[in-house]
């Protein structure tokens, strides 16, 4: 049989049907045999055709339920490397870094903050797995950086009198990966924070406060009008579990509502960004 010659990785991603960074999570982890060419990571035919024959399809919804379902148990047991390992295992099974936050981590958090509410958990319990979600995000965090000029500028945080800051700092991420730089002002930024954050920044296109739970509407009130009474031209969004819905935000005096969960906090402050130009058609080239 005539050899191949090896191919790029970024080759071999493509007739893996993945994402290039899943492909060298592959080869980092040692599922898929590559040799390094300069500053190239090469792989053979061979071992992709291997690849496609043997390995079983990605994770299916049900199996990252029980990865997310272990990862809530070792979060709890204050287990930073098992939590990691289950972290591991599904980003080598094909998810991305902010699939690990939409399915595992944040429904585990908020599975936890139920189970603490109702007794379920102890306080150590619920501050344990606060301090092994602190170091996952930690470790997952660079993983959402992309090189190259950003979309804009995104202030978020949660205001005086909310002392959650992981909420903010997996918002920080997933609008890192959709290629926002963000200003993560972390927990209880008082209004003035917020108002030091916007100057100086490059295209500013959102300021978004972000609460937990309620009681802080105050705060919240006074974060939006310091904003605003400071010339902020950009949009003020405010939600999470504390503002109920968009008349709530409204009340607070807050351009709009980012909605309760990460996805459509997301679609909200996309919705901020303009909409990118479609490319400028190639003339044709002069016949010679």
């Amino acid at each position: 049989m005539e050899r191949r010659a090896p191919i790029s990785l970024t080759v071999a991603a493509e007739r893996l049907g993945v994402h290039y960074m899943t492909a060298y999570r592959y080869v980092r982890t040692g599922r898929l045999p590559a040799t390094r060419d300069g500053v190239q990571w090469r792989v053979d035919p061979v071992d992709i055709d291997r690849w496609l024959s043997e390995t079983p399809p990605p994770a299916s919804r049900g199996s990252r339920a029980g990865a997310r379902h272990r990862l809530e148990h070792r979060m709890v047991a204050g287990d930073v490397v098992g939590a990691w390992s289950i972290i591991e295992r599904t980003l080598a099974s094909g998810a991305t870094p902010a699939e690990i936050y939409l399915e595992l981590l944040i429904p585990s958090l908020r599975s936890i903050g139920g189970r603490w509410a109702t007794g379920a958990l102890s306080i150590v319990d619920e501050h344990r797995a606060s301090v092994t979600a602190q170091r996952l995000i930690g470790r997952l965090g660079p993983r959402f950086l992309h090189h190259g000029r950003t979309r804009g500028t995104v202030v978020i945080g949660a205001p005086s009198g909310d002392l959650h800051a992981l909420p903010s700092a997996i918002m920080s991420d997933l609008l890192r990966d959709l290629r926002f730089t963000v200003v993560d002002l972390g927990a209880g930024a008082p209004p003035g924070t917020f108002v030091d954050a916007t100057r100086d920044v490059s295209r500013l296109l959102a300021v978004c406060v972000g609460v937990s739970g309620g009681g802080c509407d105050d705060a919240i009130a006074a974060t939006v009008a310091a904003v605003k009474e400071a010339g902020v031209a950009a949009p003020v969004l405010v939600g999470g579990g504390g503002v109920a819905d968009a008349d709530h935000a409204r009340r607070l005096g807050a351009d709009g509502w980012t909605g309760a969960d990460a996805r459509t906090a997301l679609a909200a402050i996309e919705a901020t960004a303009p909409r990118p130009r479609p490319p400028r058609p190639r003339p044709p080239r002069p016949r010679t």
